[in-house]
């Protein structure tokens, strides 16, 4: 099987990369899409951060097929992967047939990563295969694509606000008019969304739960089976259920929308409001007017990051994975766990005595870790938690606030009297030694939410439940 590597800042993605991948499948069976991390030469390597990068990246070339395949790993650990290490990946793979494609813009620059000897093609703008035939000898087969546009020019035009469908595909187009990307100002983590009238949503649905396969079936006239053909992602059940499609559905880059059809349903909105039963029998082959309102809302989108998790086992391999709420370690014995914790390398409990100890995303900060002790967070804050569960030393520590970029390393000081399991995303792992946790950079989620069951609105409501009005008698 033929494979030829793609790689690219695709910053932003724009129709012609789109265009070149097309050009590519015509002469291999698949394309591998591997976005660049970090480049040393550059001065200032973000024009967007990685978390939104990789979203657009993801929508650009996600439903190609699958014969295309994306990498996010150099943008999810900042990382630039040698070409060689990719050309070795791939042989171990059973490829008979690896080629790297390079653009005809950056030809010297692209060819110096290349190992010697591997096949290259090289891609290049319908108007420029003249004047590059007459300069240079081409290391490979040339393949052309209708136009070239440079990243800084389709920057160029966001930033002034002209229209940019001619060069960006339209879904890339409306995440970055949704969001304010590349407008040299902090973009928006809030926004607001409404659905198409005619598009058809994919339905995510708790089998096991009579009411929410009932709710489901309301859905049918708008529902397909094709994640690539539906513009949001409908989830009724629970809370669980909600945690398990983003597992499963994250990387489509659609709006999840959630229909509580459980218990708390934090995650999710309540079915009173989102999904009213009608007052009087319909017709069960005609669309349900309550679903068809509840697509034409407008929502609240929260777009959200994952967290990225490696852990370590008693013999010794690390695993990783991603959660949209939280990964803990806890005493896997009648005996206190003893770990050892650091924030960005730096020490800060030396020894940690408890039950355990666990990392949430603020989207995550209403559920354990908020039983555990801890304040939940606002959807919107730029930080996450560490919480310690039944803490005995260092007395009173209970929990502490994370910066955004923080790396957080627990590890069992005593792990053979001591031992301790890991959870990740409330799935035990096993027994672990150690644990490193960060949000992710590439993993991301948009939640939507009537007005009324705003994740903000749902967040204040917990933390001033307890509050009673103050009576006052007499003058200050």
């Amino acid at each position: 099987m033929s494979v030829v590597v793609y790689r690219g800042r695709f910053d932003p993605p724009g129709q012609h990369h789109l265009a070149t991948v097309q050009a590519l499948l015509e002469t291999f069976d698949q394309v591998l899409i591997v976005p660049y991390g970090p480049l040393a030469h550059r001065a200032v390597d973000e024009n967007l951060s990685p978390f939104f990068r990789a979203h657009l990246i993801d929508l650009a070339f996600g439903r190609l097929g699958d014969r295309v395949r994306v990498d996010l790993k150099d943008i999810e650990h900042l990382v630039l992967t040698p070409h060689a290490e990719l050309l070795t990946a791939l042989k171990e793979e059973g490829h008979d047939t690896i080629a790297f494609a390079v653009e005809a813009a950056s030809l010297k620059e692209d060819m110096a990563r290349i190992p010697e000897g591997a096949a290259v093609v090289v891609v290049a703008a319908a108007s420029d295969t003249a004047t590059i035939a007459q300069k240079d000898t081409l290391p490979g087969r040339l393949i052309t694509v209708d136009r070239d546009v440079e990243g800084k020019d389709m920057r160029q035009r966001v930033f002034q606000g002209h229209g940019v469908k001619d060069v960006i595909p339209e879904a890339v187009a409306t995440i970055i008019a949704r969001y304010g990307l590349y407008r040299s100002s902090e973009p928006r983590t809030r926004s607001r969304l409404r659905l198409e009238s005619e598009g058809k949503i994919f339905i995510s649905v708790d089998e096991r739960n009579k009411r929410a396969m009932a709710q489901a079936a309301r859905f049918e006239s708008m529902h397909t089976h094709s994640l690539a053909e539906a513009q949001a992602i409908v989830v009724i059940g629970g809370d669980g259920s909600m945690l398990h499609a983003i597992q499963s559905h994250w990387r489509a880059r659609l709006p999840f929308i959630g229909i509580n059809a459980g218990h708390l349903g934090f995650l999710l909105n309540d079915a009173r409001v989102a999904l009213p039963e009608p007052d009087d029998a319909v017709d069960a082959d005609a669309p349900d007017p309550a679903a068809e309102a509840l697509l034409a809302s407008e929502f609240v989108v929260h777009h959200m990051p994952m967290m990225h998790v490696e852990l370590l086992s008693r013999t010794g391999t690390w695993t990783s994975g991603l959660t949209f709420n939280d990964a803990w370690m806890e005493r896997a014995s009648g005996q206190s766990a003893w770990l050892e914790v650091k924030v960005d390398g730096q020490l800060r409990l030396e020894k940690l005595v408890c039950d355990g100890a666990l990392v949430s995303t603020a989207a995550g900060s209403t559920a354990y870790a908020r039983s555990m002790g801890a304040s939940p967070l606002l959807a919107d804050t730029p930080a996450w938690l560490l919480v310690g569960s039944n803490v005995m030393e260092p007395r009173h520590w209970k929990s502490a606030l994370l910066a955004k970029n923080s790396i957080v390393e627990f590890r069992s000081l005593d792990p053979d009297k001591r031992p301790v399991n890991g959870y990740l995303h409330g799935v035990p792992m096993g027994e672990v030694t150690a644990m490193k946790s960060r949000l992710s950079r590439a993993a991301s989620v948009e939640l939507c939410f009537l007005g009324v069951n705003d994740l903000t609105e749902k967040i204040a409501r917990i933390q001033f439940a307890d509050a009673r009005p103050v009576r006052r008698t007499g003058f200050l």
